[in-house]
């Protein structure tokens, strides 16, 4: 298939499944579902981390501005209607967030422009460009080493924010006298961040994941009073949600493997159906981070499907785990079962 079919074809997969899960599409929706944006370093950028969104790309801005043009034929093809959408920052100034490195004007409206369907009511279009342009919540981050506050010089390993000059102390930044409310309870998160005035997300970056992860918020102590006694007063109906949503979740998974086991075998026919099961099992594990659960994954995305096969024949039918515990480095250990791993392919297709 030549690249340019190929990519358009992952462009308009990409965009069509965003459109028919929310309604709506953009071009973020397109490259993060194409797996171009890795969601957390979009996250980075969002939480005003990264200087642009070009910078985070796992491709050049070449190949974003190719995948653009496709993807702005696709609109036009659609008959879909334009909204520009603010993109502010989650830092206390609230800047717009920049998209490109050259701040291209057109790319830039390109970028902050979501399509709706035509026939979409004004009213839930309003309501979805309002919610669209609402600005991030605020960030904390819990440092990994001590930092000196760029206002006040105190040196410490406390909570900070991120400013232009750098890092500032909650005391500096005026969230000193918000309390910390660990992840874990979703009732008492959900509440308490609606009772607070002012909260912000805590974050803390995870080295072998590359990526910063919620730890829980910062909220004021008479919310989380408040929130408190509101989950107390209802935790029984809540537990029986809890148990309800579980089993509706395990039966989804359970979906969910079958229909991915029945892809791994249409796409390899020579694929033992008890290999292709248990490959669908471990690509599709909730909470993995696999392949499986990405939205190409849950879309079953040929692409996505086969880099799970070759996953796993990588690690299940090739010595590449010995190389890589015998020291050798990881593109290289690549480089040496690649013709093992297309050999397998090559027979189970």
């Amino acid at each position: 298939m030549p690249p340019v079919a190929k990519l358009e074809r992952r462009v308009v997969t990409a965009a069509e499944q965003a459109l028919e899960r929310q309604r709506h599409v953009c071009p973020l929706d397109v490259l993060t579902g194409m797996g171009w944006l890795p969601p957390g370093l979009v996250t980075d950028w969002r939480q005003g981390r990264a200087p642009d969104l070009e910078s985070v790309a796992a491709v050049s801005a070449d190949r974003l501005t190719d995948a653009l043009e496709i993807f702005h034929r696709w609109v036009e093809g659609r008959g879909l209607r334009p909204s520009e959408v603010d993109y502010p920052s989650a830092t206390r100034d609230r800047r717009p967030l920049r998209f490109t490195a050259a701040a291209d004007p057109a790319l830039e409206r390109a970028y902050r422009t979501h399509w709706m369907p035509a026939d979409l009511p004004e009213r839930q279009r309003d309501r979805l460009t309002a919610r669209q342009s609402k600005p991030p919540d605020l960030v904390v981050v819990l440092p990994l080493r001590d930092f000196t506050c760029a206002s006040c010089g105190h040196h410490g390993a406390e909570m900070l924010t991120m400013e232009d000059a750098g890092p500032i102390c909650l005391t500096c930044a005026d969230l000193d006298h918000l309390v910390f409310l660990p992840a874990g309870d979703a009732a008492l998160t959900r509440r308490a961040k609606a009772a607070s005035r002012l909260s912000a997300v805590v974050v803390r970056f995870n080295r072998s994941r590359k990526r910063h992860e919620r730890q829980g918020l910062l909220v004021e102590q008479a919310a989380l009073d408040q929130a408190e006694q509101q989950c107390l007063s209802d935790e029984e109906a809540r537990a029986r949600r809890r148990e309800r949503d579980r089993e509706r979740r395990e039966a989804a998974d359970e979906t969910f493997q079958h229909d991915l086991a029945a892809e791994i075998t249409r796409l390899f026919p020579g694929c033992p159906p008890p290999r292709a099961e248990s490959i669908s099992r471990h690509t599709s594990l909730r909470g993995s981070g696999r392949v499986g659960r990405s939205a190409a994954g849950r879309a079953l995305d040929p692409d996505a499907v086969t880099r799970a096969v070759i996953a796993s024949v990588r690690h299940e039918d090739t010595s590449y785990d010995e190389l890589l515990m015998s020291g050798v480095p990881r593109d290289e250990a690549r480089a040496q079962i690649r013709d093992a791993i297309d050999r397998i392919l090559t027979r189970w297709r």
